[in-house]
């Protein structure tokens, strides 16, 4: 993860500080004893921060200095923030496998989850992550707990899935509560409905949330135009009434909101490499990366067109397998903590329900990382 080590003498403290560049990295220093607490960070100026650490120290300061505790210097250089960040929580958790949660800081992001499993199926905020080849569906990730409960609580305003909490032990005799009242829950605590009747709404639920607000989209449109067709005008007029209030429900949703097992994205960077981007794969809200990646090919691949060595480069590129749910959810802390940047440097580009990339829009948004532009802006 590391990839450069140097050992570090204080009587060649010059010599050690010309031998690293002036630039961006993630650091590791440790001392002699390889059972001693290492000091791990990142620097904008690798240069500049060893100066700093290691360079004899001045009188009368309460500045840091590891200067007679340090014999070894391991580094990685970077070229993003989003690089530097990743490379920083891999450092940390191979440094300090039990406490680098808390020293890294990192809060786990909103979900939304379909309780799939439950014998009656409803939707919750989570920032814990299940088995993703379980029964129940995550979506995420949300930028906070608002963000999402406000996109679920609206967005099941179209629907009559319960919201309720409780294990329903359904009584013919239960009175039911004001959503069944107000006719926006098939009501399975009391058999207000069939088991397949819930389970078809269910469906529907998953559908919207599985195709960002597409297939009701879709089934609104069908309903107002096929009324209208039928010259029933005060329907069509009612389903695109509808229609207008479920337009600002969908635009609550970022790009970045997914089904996390389903999700596949590849995010680019600029790279510390001449004429070269770094790519990150994201495959179930894991990371993996970085992979260097340069513009022009080699002499083997010239032939090759912009599209063909990106997917070539992308097969040979495997995708992150972490072992416990734990990571997965760090690893979406990390994506949610620079996707919701407002400052945020790189691109990102999302696989269609196929698992297909957007490969034009991949090809340019490389150029635009590259060139240093804006990113590309998406109509709504």
């Amino acid at each position: 993860m590391l990839i450069e080590r140097l050992e570090f003498r204080p009587e060649a403290d010059a010599e050690v500080f010309s031998a690293v560049a002036a630039a961006p990295a993630v650091f590791l220093l440790r001392g002699e004893d390889a059972n001693s607490e290492p000091y791990v960070s990142k620097t904008a100026n690798l240069r500049r921060r060893l100066q700093r650490l290691l360079s004899a120290p001045e009188e009368r300061t309460k500045r840091l200095n590891l200067r007679e505790r340090v014999r070894w210097i391991e580094y990685t250089l970077t070229g993003s923030d989003f690089e530097s960040g990743f490379v920083l929580y891999q450092a940390v958790r191979a440094a300090f496998p039990k406490t680098y949660s808390d020293r890294l800081r990192l809060r786990f992001a909103p979900l939304v989850k379909l309780h799939l499993e439950n014998e009656f199926p409803r939707a919750s905020i989570t920032t814990r992550l299940g088995r993703i080849s379980g029964k129940n569906i995550y979506y995420g990730p949300f930028a906070s707990r608002v963000a999402a409960e406000k996109f679920m609580n609206d967005a099941l305003d179209f629907f009559k899935m319960r919201r309720c909490v409780e294990e329903l032990h359904p009584d013919p005799k239960f009175p039911g509560c004001v959503y069944s009242e107000m006719k926006m829950c098939l009501a399975p605590c009391f058999r207000g409905c069939t088991d397949d009747e819930y389970r078809a709404e269910v469906v529907r639920v998953e559908s919207f949330l599985d195709s960002r607000g597409e297939s009701l989209k879709r089934q609104m449109a069908a309903e107002r135009d096929d009324a209208s067709s039928k010259m029933e005008f005060e329907a069509a007029a009612a389903i695109h009434a509808q229609l207008d209030k479920l337009a600002p429900v969908l635009q609550q949703l970022p790009e970045f909101v997914r089904r996390i097992d389903q999700s596949q994205a590849v995010i680019v960077q600029k790279s510390r490499q001449p004429e070269s981007v770094v790519l990150f794969r994201v495959d179930g809200g894991a990371i993996a990366g970085p992979l260097e990646f340069p513009i022009s090919g080699a002499e083997h691949t010239k032939s090759q067109s912009m599209e063909a060595r990106i997917q070539s480069a992308l097969a040979a590129f495997p995708a992150a397998k972490p072992d416990r749910a734990i990571e997965r959810m760090e690893h979406l802390a990390i994506l949610k903590r620079w996707c919701y940047r407002g400052t945020r440097a790189g691109e990102i580009f999302f696989a269609d329900a196929k698992g297909e990339l957007p490969m034009r829009r991949l090809v340019r948004g490389i150029g635009r990382v590259y060139k240093g532009e804006a990113p590309e802006i998406l109509s709504a």
